[in-house]
């Protein structure tokens, strides 16, 4: 039998299921708190910390901490705000992102977050690191240069096994993931759509040149804000 849990976010009453996380949980009572390596029905890694909120005076991650009973979330005020804004910053700064000539332009969930955020210049040096783009898989394009490190990939898209079709390469801050070129050598074309979908950014394209298929305008977050469905549910 399902228990009930009673906790507060930002002083609204709330209602979850015994062991759900508190991302989880607000989405389900019309609360949006943003994700970038969090899909629900993936164990969660708390990789991007876009998610993190106050809970009981304490900075932790909503993706990863279950909710309790009588527990009182802080996921508005202007210190978590200023500290997404800040984690959104470090991952334009860290990477080579230009939004105007990418296929995903309008449809990133970093971008869609830049916007929400209202992220006009960083406060971060730019790094403009050297990164390669890995074009060799048959039906796959791997940008490093717009990879967030997110793992949504490493742990969604597996082989008949399930063995992970993508895995983190090298070591500290030259860290990457890659296409197991061995285990994805039969990958399907509804796959290789599966993997491109489930990257927040633009790090995972088709080899199918359809690139910008979908005109300005029309795309995802061009006239809805992200987090606009759960709040407005």
């Amino acid at each position: 039998m399902n228990q009930l849990i009673a906790f507060k976010i930002d002083g609204k009453e709330c209602m979850g299921q015994k062991g759900q996380n508190i991302a989880d949980a607000a989405r389900e009572n019309g609360i949006y708190i943003p994700t970038l390596c969090h899909i629900q029905g993936l164990k969660p890694r708390g990789a991007c910390r876009i998610c993190s909120v106050r809970v009981n005076g304490r900075l932790m991650t909503a993706c990863t901490t279950p909710i309790a009973q009588g527990m009182e979330v802080d996921s508005k005020s202007a210190e978590i705000q200023n500290l997404r804004k800040a984690i959104i910053e470090l991952m334009f700064t860290e990477g080579n992102h230009f939004c105007p000539s990418c296929e995903q332009s309008g449809q990133c969930e970093l971008q869609a977050l830049a916007y929400r955020y209202q992220m006009l210049v960083p406060r971060f040096q730019f790094q403009f690191p050297h990164r390669s783009v890995e074009a060799s898989h048959p039906r796959l394009i791997k940008d490093h240069n717009r990879c967030i490190l997110c793992k949504r990939c490493i742990r969604a898209i597996k082989d008949e096994k399930g063995r992970s079709i993508f895995a983190f390469g090298k070591r500290g801050h030259h860290v990457e993931i890659n296409i197991d070129t061995r285990l994805s050598k039969d990958m399907t074309a509804s796959e290789a759509r599966q993997a491109s979908e489930i990257c927040p950014v633009g790090a995972i394209l088709l080899k199918k040149e359809e690139g910008f298929k979908t005109p300005i305008g029309l795309r995802k977050y061009d006239h809805k804000a992200i987090g606009s469905e759960v709040e407005n549910s």
